[in-house]
């Protein structure tokens, strides 16, 4: 049987910790972290579908496929909330869910 490098990696060597009580705790929210980043993507890919219903709605009904003003609103909102990194982050959500103007 071969080992693999990694498996001569001890928990603190791949946490960076210098103990093993804060290798765990790291590990523990590490864990924590990838749930979070699992249902943060699954939340963007609803928020996705959703935009879409609502550019065919106003697509089919002549509008364009694109509103500014709800647009300023929403990066008002992540902006408020989040400060400078909210704006980009919602300007990354907003491509994703409109694509690129």
């Amino acid at each position: 049987m071969t080992v693999s490098p990694a498996e001569h990696i001890s928990p603190a060597e791949k946490t960076g910790a210098r103990t093993a009580e804060a290798a765990d705790v790291i590990t523990g929210a590490r864990e924590r972290i990838d749930a979070l980043d699992d249902r943060i993507i699954g939340l963007i890919q609803e928020r996705m579908a959703v935009s879409a219903v609502i550019q065919e709605a106003r697509i089919t009904s002549g509008g364009r496929r694109v509103n500014l003003s709800r647009e300023m609103e929403v990066l008002g909102h992540y902006s408020a909330a989040l400060g400078r990194p909210g704006t980009s982050l919602a300007m990354t959500l907003l491509e994703l869910c409109r694509g690129r103007i």
